[in-house]
């Protein structure tokens, strides 16, 4: 790839085009690191404090980063004309190849937030030699049921686009504080992205389908995703309840499950230190860095062997009573009584 194609490009694909964002330059053959946001949101709105954090930074220096903006959602986009069809969710996936064939990835290492990680799972089931490994924040593997589609519909009636969209992305005491992020990005939806394309985008997220995945063993010939996955998601954020259920779908044996407390809805927003270093970890399980140097930490490189796994079931979690800092990530092991397998944890208090 050549380095004149560090920048933004427009890319045709099957369904349409897509905007991507490219960042640095392959590094031999290991994966590019994609991205792809939530709903209401674009690259720069999702990912900038995430990617401009110190820690991550010392990351994407040994990877090429691809940021991909749903139709229409980048700052300065076009109103899609009358009557256009939005892509649909499995669409917007079938996208994707496209990108990976137009910049020579040989595979990606997906990153991935609420419609955004819905979009990257899906892709890896139809694709999976091409995804290395998934991160996916505030995922939710279920379709809207017709009382929550109609609900919602009617919230659109009555509200706001971005006052519609807010719940979705933030946390219920954040609503209610009003925080300055939630105030900072209510006017920045408002502003920077196009509320008819917003909408197009909004309707389709809300009539997705089920993901068609289930834990081998659960039924007959099932399906779920091959690579590693780490799922995120803030303490009593709004798609705890999806990220849980998508936990529940996943081989135990390659699932990291980290569960950030006081981080709100959108954790690469309001903990992107903590977020980066469980994905140095992440990365460095899969072999793709050799070790971790923790800056805060006088103790020099943490060894491979010490990516930190943790259990939880919906019976049995961590307490979130000691910090990052202090305690590290603790290991604890969970056997699942109902298939003698593991599964693995990291619940983190910020």
């Amino acid at each position: 790839m050549p380095e004149c194609w560090d920048g933004e490009h427009d890319i045709e694909t099957p369904y349409g085009m897509l905007h991507v964002v490219i960042r640095g330059a392959p590094k031999g053959n290991k994966p590019a690191i994609l991205t792809y946001h939530d709903v209401g949101l674009n690259h720069k709105l999702c990912f900038n404090s995430f990617f401009h954090n110190e820690d991550m930074q010392e990351i994407t220096k040994h990877f090429v980063v691809c940021h991909v903006d749903a139709p229409g959602q980048q700052i300065g986009a076009s109103q899609m004309p009358q009557g256009y069809q939005y892509p649909t969710m499995d669409q917007l996936a079938g996208m994707l190849p496209s990108v990976v064939q137009h910049f020579g990835f040989k595979s990606i290492l997906g990153i991935g937030v609420g419609a955004g990680a819905y979009i990257l799972a899906k892709f890896a089931l139809i694709f999976p030699d091409l995804v290395e490994g998934l991160v996916l924040l505030n995922i939710d593997p279920n379709g809207k049921g017709w009382i929550d589609w109609a609900t919602g519909k009617l919230s659109g009636f009555t509200s706001a686009l971005p006052d519609t969209v807010l719940p979705h992305l933030f946390s219920q005491e954040e609503l209610m504080n009003n925080t300055e992020l939630v105030q900072s990005y209510r006017q920045q939806i408002n502003n920077t992205v196009n509320q008819v394309n917003l909408q197009l985008f909004w309707n389709m997220y809300n009539s997705r389908r089920d993901l068609e995945m289930n834990r081998t063993g659960t039924i007959i010939n099932a399906k779920t995703l091959k690579c590693p996955v780490m799922l995120v998601v803030g303490d009593n954020a709004p798609a705890e309840e999806g990220v849980v259920e998508c936990n529940s779908k996943l081989d135990p044996t390659n699932t990291t499950f980290l569960k950030m407390a006081d981080s709100g809805g959108l954790p690469q927003l309001t903990q992107p230190g903590k977020l980066s270093e469980a994905f140095k970890y992440f990365l460095q399980g899969m072999g793709y860095i050799a070790y971790v140097k923790d800056r805060r930490l006088s103790g020099g490189p943490v060894p491979s062997a010490s990516m930190t796994r943790l259990a939880r079931s919906r019976t049995a979690s961590l307490t979130s009573g000691s910090s990052i800092e202090s305690s590290r990530i603790r290991g604890f092991t969970h056997s699942d009584s109902n298939e003698g397998q593991v599964s693995h944890t990291m619940e983190v208090s910020c």
